[in-house]
């Protein structure tokens, strides 16, 4: 026998009033709406950018508020005010459910949602650390450290130097008709660096970042952070110094995973969001050339190249215990032994899909923004050991006969369905006959999505397994931001075409 949800007014949530939950919920139903949700949302943020030999921006700011969704009569409605107060919980709920009504008017297919179990749960990210704690004045003098360490070779060209700081949390309370209250709080940290050198006419960038994650502020490890400098300002000088990379002809890369994990991001999770694939972005980002007719026949890659989601991924920037339908975060490939086998969904792509659940991809960047379906953590998986296509990056290095090495991103483009696609990078090497002869500059690659990915000839191992990942994707009208984590391992990609970025 399954036992009823206790009610919300059981059920403690720190930082909000359960009344103002359970208020909302019942209005919901009284107004006869077949599915509702309230969240109510606060945002810290705290942002320092130090330039050369000054801290040129340090904001800390807060934001809250609420937002209701309704269904009614087959029909989203959706209302949102910073103003929590009983009074304007009514409000807001009666004006999602007047929105819901006139959607109701225009709209030709009644939205249906899978299931979903109840929860009464909390959950905060692990940290150590909480980094609004830490003085501004102690992250301050790290940044200015590093900065002076970049300027200290000016003399042989570094002119530009700046580094950075991100910090968020984000606490919410999710409520909804199905009997969910669910409380989550998510602690994220970024930390990065870089430089330009200027020599014979040109400018040459290089940068480090520690991967943007769901952690404290012992992600901020001074000693790693300081270390990389030295590395980082010799590389912008011999890029800047170094030849142009060829053009117009087709070479093997090895890539990075600081350089792979955005190919990832924008060849495989983009075009597997079911909204997209459905149509709900071609009017702002495009559609998806994995369209439903090809689930479990595409050839999306290579045998051995497998792609798993993973919103339970300790430290992902996307992981947290539910997604914004009160959905428990899971893992679940995409691609499997390079067929394509699912999509990122919410409840209502998965219905329409005929999947008897979501896979918990339904996120809203605010507590005005209604939650739309956006990648997860999305990773490839390492090679097996022994396995005929697992090699290290030593490996891959030392059986190539010619070709470039990548690491870190720079300038990219794709077209709307996700098919053909761009990318540059941030440091370049040329290899030769087995080793590492010297830096490029200025080089891109080009290539459509499924040409490249089964082009792949080499996949790393468990040990440089490396978690990178976005902190600024955006989708939607008006564009929301979202953050997860590509985590991944080098490749060996044969036959891409390359180009110049000069």
């Amino acid at each position: 026998m399954v036992q009823a949800p206790a009610p919300i007014s059981e059920v403690k949530t720190p930082g909000y009033t359960t009344e103002l939950s359970e208020l909302a919920i019942d209005l919901i139903r009284k107004a006869g709406c077949e599915y509702g949700d309230v969240r109510f949302c606060s945002y810290r943020t705290q942002n320092l950018y130090a330039r050369d030999r000054s801290l040129s921006n340090l904001s800390d700011n807060v934001n809250s508020g609420f937002g209701v969704r309704v269904l009614l009569d087959g029909a989203w409605g959706f209302a949102a005010s910073h103003n929590k107060t009983p009074a304007e919980v009514a409000r807001i709920v009666a004006l999602a459910v007047d929105i819901a009504k006139a959607s109701r008017l225009s709209q030709l297919t009644r939205v249906q949602l899978v299931p979903v179990e109840a929860h009464r749960d909390t959950y905060i990210t692990p940290i150590q650390i909480d980094p609004f704690t830490v003085p501004i004045a102690e992250k301050a003098e790290l940044l200015l450290n590093v900065n002076e360490q970049l300027l200290n070779y000016g003399d042989r060209g570094i002119k530009k130097a700046y580094s950075y700081l991100s910090f968020s949390r984000e606490d919410k309370t999710f409520a909804s008709t199905e009997g969910s209250l669910i409380q989550q709080t998510i602690y994220r940290s970024y930390p990065g660096f870089g430089c330009t050198a200027i020599a014979n006419g040109d400018a040459q960038s290089r940068s480090y970042e520690r991967p943007p994650l769901n952690i404290g502020y012992e992600h901020i490890d001074r000693s790693d952070i300081l270390s990389q400098v030295d590395r980082v300002a010799e590389e912008a000088i011999e890029k800047v110094h170094a030849p142009v990379g060829p053009s117009g002809i087709r070479s093997t890369l090895i890539l990075k995973p600081t350089n792979l994990f955005l190919t990832i991001h924008e060849s495989v999770g983009h075009p597997t969001e079911l909204d997209r694939v459905y149509g709900y972005e071609s009017n702002f980002a495009g559609t998806s050339f994995a369209t439903t007719d090809k689930l479990g026949k595409l050839q999306y890659a290579a045998p051995w190249v497998n792609f798993k989601c993973d919103r339970t991924q300790p430290g992902g920037r996307s992981t947290a215990g539910y997604d914004d339908e009160g959905v428990a975060s899971q893992d679940w490939y995409v691609v499997k032994d390079g067929t394509l086998v699912d999509y990122l969904t919410d409840r209502e792509t998965a219905h329409r899909l005929g999947r008897p659940s979501s896979n918990g991809c339904a996120y809203a960047d605010s507590w005005s923004s209604v939650p739309m379906v956006r990648i997860p953590n999305l990773g490839l998986e390492p090679g097996p050991e022994g396995g005929s296509h697992t090699a290290t990056l030593a490996e891959m290095i030392a059986n190539t006969e010619d070709g470039i090495l990548i690491d870190g991103i720079g300038s990219f483009s794709i077209d709307q369905q996700r098919r053909n696609f761009q990318f540059g990078g941030d440091a370049f090497w040329k290899v030769e006959k087995g080793k590492v002869v010297g830096m490029l500059k200025n080089v891109t690659y080009h290539s459509m999505t499924t040409d490249f990915w089964n082009s792949v000839d080499a996949v790393g191992p468990a040990s440089e397994w490396m978690q990178c990942g976005a902190n600024n994707c955006g989708k939607g009208e008006p564009i929301q931001i979202a953050q997860m984590t590509h985590a991944c391992v080098p490749v060996r990609v044969r036959d891409i075409q390359i180009g110049s970025s000069s």
